[in-house]
């Protein structure tokens, strides 16, 4: 049921994004799919999804279709007032709305949302196709595993994936992942671990490989009381995590800080150091260029590698 009441939203906010006059309530109904029932239940979903539209801070303007009559109010997403509201939302709504705006690009919800927009030119609405990407928010997380955390999430499916520990260890773990959430620039999930029946928080960044989405499983349920950043607020302690980097003599000041030297062949020197802020980490460390090498953990030094290779790509 979330996930046809996202689609509809995503659709709902395409389409009056996309014309480029006010559509009445009729030609929304024809035209979005999810719309169903009689015309009062079309009505109260209707002002419910206004309502959770407006939440987020996408605004709805209503008005008269023609001002010298008293017809039937239209609807319509000015692009304006759309951008200008994405800077008031907090990092967890962008992150929604760029879930969204990948949504509409993917496949997966391209034959309902593309049959709105096809709908809206059959009936000689004009309609602004190209403008949509454009218009989408983004937010940056460096993780395949965030699409398929946020699905499970809304469709409260289980999730499967191989957890390092904080011993560096691979554990195969099963959840019900309850929330997403960002803490001093790390993405969490929150669920219950099932093999330890226990609320668990586990760094999205730490999980090795893909995680996979039970699909033909019962769906679990969660208290709507459930805060995911309350809980994170609340339970999140801080690690520290060590890691061992080799440094060029003379180099990396702002990195030896606080680090123990392990070794040195001459050119540079192996240093362990403690660090909680991963993406603040990673930055130090790419800012060195080679100056810096990262020796463990394995999935640090895939990090730094990644970034590497993506920015290589980018620039050729």
């Amino acid at each position: 049921m979330a996930s046809r009441k996202s689609e509809r939203l995503i659709n709902l906010t395409m389409a009056l994004l996309a014309t480029r006059r006010y559509l009445s309530k009729s030609e929304i109904f024809r035209t979005i799919d999810g719309y169903s029932g009689n015309e009062e239940s079309k009505e109260r979903m209707f002002e419910r999804d206004k309502d959770d539209l407006r939440n987020i801070g996408i605004a709805i303007e209503v008005r008269s279709q023609d001002p010298l009559f008293d017809d039937e109010p239209g609807y319509r997403i000015h692009p304006e007032s759309y951008s200008l509201a994405l800077g008031d939302l907090s990092g967890a709504e962008i992150a929604i709305l760029s879930l969204a705006a990948q949504a509409w690009r993917g496949a997966a919800l391209s034959e309902s949302a593309q049959s709105a927009l096809v709908k809206l030119r059959s009936l000689g609405i004009e309609s602004d196709f190209d403008s949509l990407p454009a218009l989408s928010p983004k937010v940056h997380i460096d993780s395949s595993n965030f699409l398929p955390l946020a699905q499970a999430v809304a469709e409260r499916r289980i999730v499967a994936f191989t957890y390092l520990s904080s011993q560096m260890v691979g554990e195969e773990r099963r959840i019900e992942p309850y929330g997403l959430g960002s803490r001093k620039g790390v993405w969490y999930l929150v669920g219950r671990d099932l093999t330890r029946d226990a609320i668990r928080t586990f760094r999205i960044s730490r999980i090795i490989g893909e995680a996979s989405v039970e699909k033909n499983r019962e769906t679990f349920t969660v208290e709507s009381a459930f805060d995911v950043l309350h809980y994170l607020d609340s339970n999140l302690f801080v690690e520290k995590y060590r890691a061992r980097v080799k440094i060029r003599l003379g180099k990396g000041h702002t990195l030896r800080t606080g680090a123990t030297i392990i070794s040195s062949d001459g050119d540079f020197e192996l240093l362990e150091i403690q660090y909680q802020n991963e993406a603040q980490f990673l930055d130090q460390i790419l800012w060195h260029a080679d100056d810096v090498i990262v020796e463990s953990p394995i999935f640090l030094r895939e990090q730094v590698m990644g970034k590497l290779n993506n920015l290589v790509t980018t620039h050729e």
